[in-house]
């Protein structure tokens, strides 16, 4: 039988309004600025990924990361789509870092390859769809005031879970939750990422005087390589920590379960690299016995449906942040998971990933052919 080759791969811009400007501690982003990627089999097939850089997080942006897709494409084009590990050891050999780009050849692979098989992405994957999927609702920074009534709004929609940011003064972030609580009542979980807004006795302050709110876990508190004083906030805080920031792939995934530093693992696609890396981070979560999250950048719903897929086939990730496409004022995306409300994903039944995006909203965008 014939090896399957990559004849040429699209480098598409994607971009998406925001119903409004979101701010975390890292700063204020006021629309998606993703890419697409389309790798084409000399079978006929598409695998499609999408990528979102976060400039303050991963530290690549969407003009940067077309230019490096562009020196990436050219150097798959003829090779087998199938090898995943291959291509994805032929990427960090052409460059080093960049794992939001690379997170979308990635992704594109993987929907190749479950096309090729026929198969739903999660069963090439191991799993079932036999998992219920509700995503929590993020309540970005704003007023205590603004903060509340966004949690409330979220509370009425059905959502099972508010995450809110934090991140800047102590007594600015515990009237945030305060205020929060009162507004919602004590029976919803709340969820708070700092996105490394403390410093070490500022988090460890702020945890112990969040305490009587019910906080389910805390994202990243400080600094993202202050590993040794992440340890201390955990060893000090009555709160679970997560590391986010702080655990891009599954080197650091072993070094902060080595070094007892977190109660959970965050796991993001553009942030590991795509599936094949985060297999092995969740991998690594679950011989130290660490249970996973899945979140999300500015992703649209086709790569959170890629997100939905490593869902049902593990286990190990029992919470789900998976709502960025919530938060866009468009929604480019044909298929796909599909919202049922109350903060419910479903999954399609169909080969690959299962979506794609609408040529007409593609043909706007700045597009390089390889």
């Amino acid at each position: 039988m014939k090896n399957l080759t990559i004849d040429k791969i699209e480098v598409i811009e994607l971009n998406i309004a925001l119903k409004e400007p979101i701010t975390i501690s890292l700063g204020t982003f006021n629309s998606a600025e993703n890419i697409v990627i389309k790798i084409f089999a000399s079978n006929g097939m598409v695998g499609i990924g999408e990528a979102s850089p976060e400039r303050n997080i991963v530290g690549e942006t969407q003009p940067a990361g077309f230019e490096i897709a562009t020196f990436l494409a050219a150097g798959l084009k003829g090779k087998d789509p199938l090898a995943i590990e291959d291509r994805i050891q032929d990427m960090d050999r052409t460059i080093q870092g960049n794992p939001t780009i690379k997170s979308a050849f990635d992704m594109a692979l993987y929907d190749l390859l479950a096309k090729k098989a026929e198969l739903p992405l999660y069963q090439i994957l191991g799993g079932g769809n036999t998992r219920e999927i509700y995503t929590d609702m993020t309540v970005y920074l704003g007023s205590p005031e603004k903060m509340a009534r966004q949690a409330l709004d979220y509370k009425n929609e059905g959502f099972p879970t508010i995450k809110v940011k934090l991140g800047t003064t102590s007594e600015e972030d515990i009237e945030r939750i305060r205020a929060i609580r009162e507004a919602i009542g004590f029976e919803i979980p709340i969820r708070i990422d700092a996105n490394q807004g403390w410093n070490t006795v500022t988090a460890i302050k702020i945890l112990k005087a969040l305490e009587p709110f019910n906080i389910d876990h805390c994202e990243e508190p400080i600094p993202h390589w202050n590993n040794t004083d992440l340890r201390r906030v955990r060893d000090h805080s009555p709160i679970p920590i997560m590391a986010d920031e702080s655990v891009f792939d599954h080197q650091d995934a072993f070094r902060l379960a080595s070094m007892g530093a977190t109660d959970y693992f965050n796991i993001k696609f553009s942030k590991s690299g795509g599936i094949h890396n985060a297999i092995k981070i969740n991998a690594v979560a679950e011989a130290a016995g660490i249970k996973t999250q899945v979140g999300c950048m500015s992703e649209s719903r086709y790569a959170l449906t890629a997100l939905c897929h490593f869902v049902a086939a593990k286990n190990n990730v029992v919470y789900f942040d998976i709502d960025s496409s919530l938060s866009h004022a468009e929604d480019p995306v044909t298929g796909g998971i599909q919202y049922m409300g109350k903060g419910k994903w479903e999954l399609p039944e169909v080969p690959g990933i299962g979506g794609d995006f609408d040529p007409a909203f593609l043909d706007k965008m700045r597009t390089a052919i390889i």
